[in-house]
């Protein structure tokens, strides 16, 4: 009955629509001289002038002869003359409400599908680039920047010496700092400036390395092989050039497993600096000497020698950003040459917060450049007894990147 009613409404509309279109067409083509009150009296009762299509709500369907648009109460509707038929033409405010409408219907009748579980990363993530002395070999990021900072205290010991508690396990003495620069040119390769004090030589280490495996990529293992020149007195004379191979394997995410073997060519033994002031080079060492300079003689040191050493270390999570570290560095080829008659060794706990690492060790080597990494305190303090892990003394690293 409704749709009858909107049906007789909407045809009185276009009757008089039409009617009015005719009078209108009369008009314009009634005879010259005709005035405007002749169109007037002409025109139905209540109309007053020239009628517009637009004035009553009509307008023409482009290309059709028998189609007119009539526009009612905010809807338009197509009246086809010549079936008598009228349709309803959404205007595009409504079509894409209907559009948002459908769509929201679909996704309430669609199931939700759950999103995929987070992968769980079963990657070792080191804190720092050393465990203690022996590199872990991470791959740094694209242009990112770090800062090495190491600190040893191998003038006293820090457990067996009388008066512990007086000089802080040794941290009152003397220590050894040394710092470095690391770049990353790319997220695999990275260079590497270092320097340590004159206490132990003053010498600069300038490295590039080189990451060619990493687990993060679905490597069986992390592998980068890193290429050093370290020169004393800064960077003056005593050179020592080092190939090393990093190897490491996660045991899980909470565990991870180093092994480094290490090359150096004109290592000179590790010895402190007996000068009367800290500003007067070490020694020279020519390879061609009988003894080195700067050692009692009874200690048998030669002033050069190549050297093969194998670093191993471990790295365990006791808690998500708290790790325990150990390491052990046997020289294989050489070693009592240089006078290292024990191999070099380290331990520690080591923080891990966000960016930075502190790890706190002990061990029995001053020495943090390469080419120094697996001599002992025996031949820097002229001790044979020095390197024994009674003598061991306290040391930390700190690790910053910067961006």
């Amino acid at each position: 009955m409704r749709y009858k009613n909107m049906r007789n409404r909407l045809a009185s509309v276009v009757f008089i629509g039409l009617l009015t279109l005719r009078t209108v067409a009369f008009s314009q083509v009634a005879p010259a001289g005709t005035t405007n009150a002749t169109a007037s009296s002409s025109s139905p009762q209540g109309i007053e002038g020239t009628v517009t299509p637009a004035d009553v709500g009509v307008s023409f369907v482009e290309g059709s002869t028998s189609q007119v648009m009539v526009q009612r109460d905010g809807k338009n509707y197509v009246v086809d003359l010549s079936t008598h038929q009228v349709r309803e033409v959404p205007t595009p405010e409504s079509s894409a409400a209907t559009a948002s409408s459908l769509q929201a219907s679909s996704a309430a009748q669609t199931p939700t599908e759950p999103a995929p579980a987070k992968k769980k990363d079963t990657v070792y993530k080191p804190g720092d680039d050393n465990v203690f002395n022996v590199p872990t070999g991470r791959r740094v990021a694209r242009h990112g920047l770090y800062i090495n900072f190491t600190h040893r205290f191998p003038f006293e010991p820090a457990f067996t010496t009388p008066g512990r508690g007086a000089t802080l396990l040794g941290l009152d003495d003397f220590a050894i700092p040394s710092f470095g620069l690391r770049y990353g040119v790319t997220s695999r390769l990275s260079v590497f400036a270092y320097r340590s004090p004159s206490f132990i030589g003053r010498p600069i280490e300038l490295m590039a390395a080189y990451n060619f495996l990493d687990e993060h990529d679905g490597n069986p293992l992390n592998a980068a092989v890193r290429f050093s020149i370290d020169g004393q007195n800064d960077f003056n004379r005593n050179f020592a050039e080092n190939f090393e191979l990093i190897v490491s394997r996660s045991l899980g995410r909470r565990a991870q497993l180093y092994v480094v073997p290490t090359f150096s060519i004109h290592v000179r033994p590790l010895l402190s600096d007996s000068n009367a002031t800290l500003a007067d080079a070490l020694p020279y060492q020519p390879c061609s000497a009988p003894l080195a300079t700067g050692i009692p003689a009874s200690f048998n040191v030669r002033p050069c020698a190549n050297t093969v050493s194998l670093g191993m270390a471990a790295s365990v999570d006791i808690r998500p950003t708290v790790a325990l570290v150990a390491e052990v560095t046997p020289t294989l080829v050489n070693g009592r040459e240089l006078g290292r008659h024990r191999p070099e060794f380290g331990f520690g706990i080591q923080k891990k917060i966000w960016r930075h690492a502190f790890t706190l060790g002990f061990g029995n080597n001053p020495a943090t450049i390469v080419s120094q990494r697996a001599a002992t305190n025996a031949t820097f303090l002229g001790d044979p007894s020095g390197d024994t892990p009674k003598r061991m003394f306290i040391g930390f690293d700190l690790t910053r990147q910067v961006f």
